[in-house]
């Protein structure tokens, strides 16, 4: 019987789901956030003395509060970030979120997520496991041993996959494809900074797996002959032509910024690593920004090119 009970629908849902992952993808091992890379969080190109909540930095996390939550805001330290595999076959990356200040030894997390990505077919999984609200620095998600989520029986006394990861509805709700609409690992100041990110910006990207998850809108790639911008990433039809864009080249600004990141180069995060002057940035790509966003408005507009991004399979 499907309706049982609470645990056993999780199980019912989550364990097949994640087993088709691990055998298109790859199998997911188990793992601790706690040795993942911190994620810095510095305020004018400093460590803070002290975090308070609702705090802003030079680079605040772009993840917006699920709905309800109460957070301490888009500056708060102690997350990290983990690349688990990636060896041009196979990429799992996995970010444990902090929404509430803790202390720097906290094994404690609000939010876990982990994107698993087969680059040779482009199938791509999620997982997502959320603290329940509301949020609290002394309660948490247990990220001592993060389960690997086709884990049937966890070793004795940890936590089940099915009582640690949501089930694929869950997550499929959240849809983190909207967001991630270019390619499974989407760049940001924050993330970038760890150098814990997998990229795959060309290649082939599907959410093929699971059933919730093919329901998500299938992004189209948006282009203009010889565009700059588009030589070294994609710009997908949804958050990226709608937001993401225009946050990278300082149009858009995150109430969390502080007065280090309003100021160019550090209000413009495309491309990585700026070396150029602000005039030599409008040269090279301020025609190729206006470009996407006149084909982002209307794809159809003359001089527009609109590719689907498909994995191996086509759609």
């Amino acid at each position: 019987m499907l309706l049982a009970a609470p645990g056993a629908w999780a199980q019912q849902e989550l364990l097949p789901y994640a087993r088709e992952c691990a055998e298109k993808i790859g199998p997911i091992p188990a793992f601790d956030c706690r040795k993942g890379t911190r994620v810095p969080i510095t305020v004018n190109g400093k460590t803070p003395v002290a975090y308070v909540p609702q705090m802003t930095c030079d680079r605040p996390s772009l993840l917006p509060p699920g709905e309800g939550e109460n957070t301490d805001g888009q500056c708060i330290p102690e997350s990290r970030a983990l690349v688990l595999r990636d060896d041009g076959k196979v990429q799992i990356s996995a970010y444990c979120r902090q929404k509430k200040i803790r202390p720097a030894n906290t094994y404690l997390y609000d939010e876990v997520d982990l994107i698993s990505h087969n680059v040779e077919t482009g199938s791509t999984c999620w997982f997502q496991a959320l603290a329940p609200n509301p949020l609290s620095a002394d309660k948490g998600l247990d990220g001592r041993r993060v389960p690997p989520p086709e884990e049937a029986t966890p070793p004795p006394g940890k936590v089940a996959a099915k009582d640690f990861w949501n089930p694929p509805v869950k997550t499929a709700s959240g849809n983190c494809g909207s967001c991630h609409d270019s390619d499974p690992f989407m760049y940001s100041p924050l993330i970038g900074q760890t150098g814990q990110m997998p990229r795959d910006p060309l290649g082939l990207y599907a959410n093929d797996i699971g059933e919730d998850f093919k329901k998500w809108p299938k992004p189209f790639a948006i282009s203009t002959r010889g565009n700059t911008c588009t030589g070294c990433h994609r710009i997908g039809s949804q958050h990226t032509c709608n937001t993401a864009m225009y946050e990278s080249v300082g149009e858009t600004l995150s109430p969390y910024l502080d007065s280090w990141a309003m100021v160019y180069p550090n209000s413009h995060w495309m491309p990585p690593g700026l070396s150029m002057s602000l005039g030599q940035w409008e040269t090279t790509y301020r025609s190729s920004v206006e470009e996407l966003a006149r084909c982002c408005k209307d794809p159809k507009a003359p001089g527009c090119i609109v590719t689907p991004i498909t994995g191996a399979s086509k759609p």
